[in-house]
Formats: structure tokens, sequence, C-alpha cells
């Protein structure tokens, strides 16, 4: 008895209580208890043959290993029981498209989500190897595409995706679970993988701020830059990186409703705004330079919105200020905005317009449209550092004109 009651105390994880709440997880201990004292005083009847059967879902504990034959929650973890093999009965499945080279947080984070949700997660490759992802994190899929079991929901992660775009036997198999499952979600790159099987023509579109532009490679695609993720039809398309974790709270709350996609929020500590109009790719950071080519420079602020931005450099090289203050206009005046890797796109209208300057002159002072036709003003200065005569802190900032 000693034994059960430190397997059962074990089993209340973290996950419990954000499933049912402590008083559920407390209560669910003691159940497990009274269940295995009088469990030898109930009688065995004999089970109907249409009876349903239900599991834990995958925990990691050891009643992954039981079944039980009442739906609720699992006396050991907490989680919501579900029913035993794949009888179309039961919470959302989704398949996780896996490869090497695949973003961590692009699968991870709609993981959590989904998890959190209740939704059965699995994995699927091309084949059952171990695969090594981003950052070196190793993980080995649950199925192949040979093998992989039905769902709801597909979800397609970026990374290293373009040596993929010519392997046939993926780009087939995403082709054919699309048109199987009720939603397709990419995140960041993952949007070129549903390109190419040819599921973002006659759709809008997201992806990873930088790469977005080279949307516009795929026929028929209306390129979105100003949005966190991006629905049209079953497809739905994030930006980069944690925007999945967006994707994935929106996918629920269409899925089970605004409350529950809430209350997933809540219980992940994720701060959910479904109204927010942040993101990356509309931020103002892209109409100054990110570098300054020819100096030996490091940035040591950068901040700002949509509508102003302001950049910060520490220059040890060139020593003078007006060396420096002639980099910095070379470099103001061939900063056009572009954005892309494979289909490079200005965000300007025409290069920027510098002002005269003289020999003494520490301020530079420029104007620019935008690819929307607003007028933006931007000042640079150079000023000694503190810290060091020998170092110069450079400001750029711009700002759009009302």
């Amino acid at each position: 008895m000693k034994d059960r009651s430190k397997s059962t105390d074990e089993a209340l994880t973290r996950r419990s209580f954000m499933k049912g709440g402590a008083g559920a997880v407390i209560a669910a201990s003691c159940l497990s208890h009274l269940k295995a004292s009088t469990a030898m005083f109930e009688p065995h009847l004999p089970k109907p043959a249409d009876a349903k059967t239900y599991v834990c879902p995958p925990c990691g504990l050891p009643c992954d290993k039981l079944t039980f034959d009442k739906p609720g929650n699992c006396p050991n973890c907490g989680m919501i029981l579900v029913p035993a093999g794949d009888s179309g009965d039961g919470p959302p499945r989704v398949a996780i498209l896996v490869f090497n080279g695949a973003e961590l947080i692009d699968f991870a984070g709609p993981w959590e989500v989904f998890g959190t949700a209740g939704f059965l997660v699995h994995t699927v490759a091309e084949e059952p190897e171990p695969l090594t992802v981003v950052f070196g994190q190793k993980i080995i899929p649950d199925y192949t595409f040979d093998n992989a079991p039905r769902a709801d929901i597909l979800l397609v992660p970026g990374g290293g995706v373009f040596g993929y775009l010519k392997n046939e036997k993926l780009i087939g198999w995403i082709q054919d679970k699309s048109k199987q499952v009720s939603h397709v979600m990419s995140v960041c790159t993952g949007a070129f993988l549903l390109g190419q099987a040819g599921l973002l023509s006659g759709q809008s579109a997201t992806c990873t701020h930088g790469m977005v532009e080279d949307l516009a490679m795929f026929p028929n695609t209306k390129v979105v830059f100003n949005a966190r993720y991006v629905e049209s039809g079953k497809i739905i398309t994030t930006a980069g990186l944690s925007s999945g974790i967006d994707g994935a709270i929106h996918l629920v709350s269409k899925m089970l409703g605004k409350g529950e996609a809430q209350r997933v929020a809540l219980g992940m500590e994720y701060r959910w705004d479904p109204d927010a109009k942040w993101a990356r790719g509309a931020l103002a950071d892209k109409y100054l330079p990110m570098k300054l080519k020819g100096a030996e420079a490091k940035i040591i602020s950068t901040e700002g919105d949509t509508d102003r931005w302001e950049t910060k450099f520490l220059v040890s090289q060139p020593t003078t200020s007006f060396q420096i203050v002639t980099l910095v206009r070379e470099r103001i005046a061939a900063h056009t905005a572009m954005g892309g890797m494979y289909k490079p796109v200005s965000h300007m209208l025409g290069a920027p317009v510098l002002s005269g300057a003289s020999a003494s002159d520490s301020k530079i002072r420029w104007k620019f449209k935008d690819e929307q036709g607003r007028g933006w003003s931007g000042v640079g200065l150079v000023e000694p550092a503190l810290a060091d005569k020998n170092e110069f802190i450079v400001t750029l900032k711009i700002e759009r004109q009302s």
C-alpha cells in the first residue's frame, strides 16, 4: 500500500493542477486510495460487448498502461480520459510533421497549447529514425508517413525546410493529409512546404519576418506582412517562432470556444490577446540599417513600434566623428528596406533623400516614403561615448509623419 501511495503522490504533476485545479487533483489522489481499498469488495460483472475502453493520454507516468471502463479523469495524473483506439470519438487529434532541422519552438509551442487543451498530439516523419532539430534537440517520431493514424489537425513547422521542397514523398504526404484533416496550420517557414504542396494557391498567407516576401514565389498567393497569423479557409499560416502559439490558441478558440482558449492561455501563463495587432513584420525597424557596414560597431539598444524606431550603435572604428558621419550617410542612402532572401522586395518608394551637411555637422537628416506612400523623417546623431573618448555613440531615429 505504501508503494501505491508513493506512486500516486509522484503522479501529481504540474499538468494535473493545470487540467483540473488543486482541489480536483487532491480529490483524485484520495479517490485512487479509496478505490484501491474497496476494489476487493466490488462485484466483477461481465463487460457488455459494446462497452468502450478509456485510457489516459500519454503522460510518461505508469498510468499510461492503465485502462478504464468509464470516461472521466485519470485518478493518477488528472488528465481527461479518452476512448482507446482510433474510433473517431474523443478529443481532436493533431499530427505534427517533424524533420531534421525543424525549428524547436515551431512545434513545441503549439504542442503545449494543444496538449493543454486536451488534444491528442503525435509526431510524423518520413522515417522512424531519431531526428535532430534546431539547437541539437533529439526527437523520435511516433509514426512515419506509411503508418500515421488519422488526425483532425495537421501542423507543419518551419526551420530548415528548403532542402525538403523537392522531397516528393514529404510534399505528397502533406497534400494527402491536408485532404483528410479539418485544419492545416504552418508556423514560420513551414508555409513554404504548404506552398510547394499547392495549398497556398488562392489563399492569403504569412510567415517569418525577413522571408515573408518570398511567399510571392507561389502563384496566386496574397502575401500578408502585418499579421501574427492569417486564417484563409482551412489553412492557417503564422509568422515566425512564438507566433505559432497564438495561431494554435486561435485554433482552439475556433474549435472549442473563446472561454476554453482563455483557459488554455492562463494555464500556460501566456498573455493571449485575440485582438492584438502586434506583428514582427509590421515594425518600423526595417526602415533602418541594422548594421553599419565598414565600421566596427555593435547595437546597444533598438526599440520602437510600427510608427517610430530608435537604434543606438557603439562605434570603435572609424575613430573620428567626420569619418563616422560620412559612413553613416552612405549606409542610410543605400538602405531601401529590402526584405526576402530569394525574392527580395523593397518596402520603400525610392531611395531615402538626405539633407546637405557641412564638414563639422554631427547630425544627419533624411526623408523617405514607405511602400504605402506614407512619409517618414529620420535623424542621426554622432557623439563621443562618455566611457571612452575613442568610441562614439551613433543614434538613428525615424518617425512616421502624421
